[in-house]
């Protein structure tokens, strides 16, 4: 796992694409910082820049880093959440402006997952993870089910096993400032 952390740490590092396995889905990630990077999700997935990201973060440390106000809210949901929960934040900040949809929100997760939050503490940046298809196409439930294009079009693929065997997206909660709670996805 070190040496998959390092080849990863070096193409993110340069503003590349990886393809990894999440505590979800194999997702494809870039620096969330960085904007070209970004575009270069945006493109691979041929997905339309209007359309958001999520991005993972090691810990609430992290979190809290990135989001300019957290509803107390969230820290509830994440407690008890029974499977991976993305929250889509009003106002974030130090991310790629390209990554924060029209609304001004960003869909952030705290990934319980040891490759991934190994990988974003040794990076110390919050990472884009996208489920590893072109944009309507289904969402692989497997690594096998990975299309070629995309296969072709990262910089590095993880030789790992998801820990998680049962690669379903995660759920989507928005929290809004005004303590707003809409389940955008189960």
């Amino acid at each position: 796992m070190i040496d998959e952390i390092h080849e990863c740490l070096t193409v993110l590092k340069r503003g590349g694409l990886i393809l990894y396995p999440t505590d979800t889905v194999w997702g494809i990630g870039c620096d969330a910082t960085n904007a070209e990077a970004v575009e270069k999700v945006f493109a691979l997935k041929k997905r339309a820049e209007s359309k958001s990201l999520i991005c993972l973060v090691s810990d609430y440390k992290m979190l809290n880093q990135y989001v300019e106000e957290i509803p107390e809210v969230a820290y509830d949901i994440l407690k008890f959440a029974a499977k991976p929960t993305t929250i889509i934040f009003d106002d974030p900040i130090r991310v790629a402006e390209n990554l924060i949809a029209e609304d001004n929100s960003l869909a952030i997760r705290v990934c319980k997952d040891m490759f991934c939050n190994k990988l974003i503490r040794k990076f110390k940046r919050p990472i884009v993870s996208t489920s590893a298809n072109i944009s309507g196409q289904p969402t692989p439930k497997s690594f096998d089910q990975i299309s070629p294009e995309i296969l072709k079009g990262v910089d590095y693929v993880v030789n790992l096993q998801p820990a998680n065997k049962s690669a379903k997206p995660s759920t989507i909660i928005k929290l809004t400032l005004d303590g707003k709670v809409q389940i955008i996805r189960k």
